[in-house]
């Protein structure tokens, strides 16, 4: 959720506190500013005015291209999920119409797992054992939400149809970096053509996360119920299926410190529990997920080559890649069924 480099006094508080009062937020002077640490380049600071916590997120000092873009996303997708039951993090106000782009958010009361396991999570199996099926249970209410309420968001006409080319062609650019030898992932062409010769003719249009794994899960300190999802950069309008299936092919080695996680079997059977959608593809929704996935990975692993990220970066991310496909072959032969 942001770098953990932050100089909170390059942040103009005096500005922002106009801002806020144009916004009508409860007055007063700006406390208690820290920066809140997590995983992308995104800025976010806590602080406290007129009796209300916050949370600031916007772009790093040094902003990258898109970084004000995202933002702008984001900002939509929250106030858009504000009135809905999805657990997402609640939206105060946002500036959009200039850069740098910013919203407010309201703190969550909770814990991303990553970071390990408080009281009671830590001692209780049981607790541990139902936060994957919260897991399931946040996700099956993102696909309730009607994608209406996000108007020109995405193109889900022929969405599925494009995922494969879109993402062979993404490997294929990785041969432009100086120095990679191209892709050496067995069983690469095998699941492209499995994932091409099985697309699901029809989906049910709704929102995805787009990045949905525990990694980017937030649950609530006095029980397994999910808190919050966080980091909706990638949302967009197309299948949520493809979100079950990105839990899965993450499923449990992105889960941080939690031992004792219901299996995939579980999770499926308990989103389709809550879910109207068809469910009679989701082995390819879960390949389709570690195919995009791996070779997202993978193109670090080609910087690398180029010098352009570390070496061992790359080579631990290959080796990820190739235990994604390698899911993917296990997928494909019914290790779901």
């Amino acid at each position: 959720m942001t770098s953990t480099h932050i100089d909170v006094g390059a942040i103009d508080f005096a500005a922002l506190g106009a801002w806020m009062d144009a916004q009508g937020l409860p007055g007063g002077p700006i406390i208690g500013t820290a920066p809140v640490l997590g995983g992308t380049q995104n800025v976010m600071v806590r602080f406290e005015r007129g009796g209300r916590a916050y949370i600031l997120r916007r772009p790093p000092m040094h902003a990258r291209s898109k970084s004000n873009e995202v933002l702008r996303r984001e900002a939509r997708v929250l106030a858009a999920l504000r009135d809905t039951p999805v657990a997402a993090p609640r939206l105060v106000a946002a500036q959009t119409a200039r850069e740098p782009v910013f919203y407010l958010m309201e703190p969550v009361a909770g814990f991303n797992p990553s970071t390990g396991l408080p009281e009671p999570h830590a001692s209780d199996p049981a607790i541990r054992h139902r936060m994957g099926l919260e897991a399931a249970a946040a996700l099956a209410e993102l696909g309730r939400v009607d994608p209406a309420v996000l108007p020109g968001f995405g193109r889900p006409e022929g969405f599925l149809e494009r995922q494969v080319p879109r993402w062979l062609r993404e490997l294929d650019s990785y041969g432009e970096l100086d120095g990679y030898p191209g892709p050496d992932i067995p069983g690469l062409p095998e699941t492209a053509d499995w994932l091409i010769r099985r697309t699901p003719r029809t989906f049910t249009p709704g929102i995805m996360h787009g990045d949905y794994h525990f990694a980017n899960l937030m649950f609530a300190s006095d029980g397994p119920r999910v808190a919050a999802i966080v980091d909706w950069e990638m949302c967009t309008i197309g299948d949520p299926l493809l979100d079950l299936g990105w839990l899965l092919a993450t499923w449990p080695s992105n889960s941080g410190h939690v031992p004792g996680l219901p299996p995939p079997r579980d999770i499926i059977a308990y989103y389709a529990a809550l879910s109207e959608r068809d469910m009679s593809a989701v082995e390819w929704y879960a390949v389709m997920a570690c195919f995009k996935l791996g070779i997202v990975l993978e193109g670090t692993h080609a910087r690398a080559y180029a010098g352009k990220a570390p070496r061992d970066i790359g080579d631990l991310l290959h080796a990820t890649t190739l235990e994604l496909f390698g899911r993917a072959r296990e997928f494909m032969e019914g290790a779901l069924g």
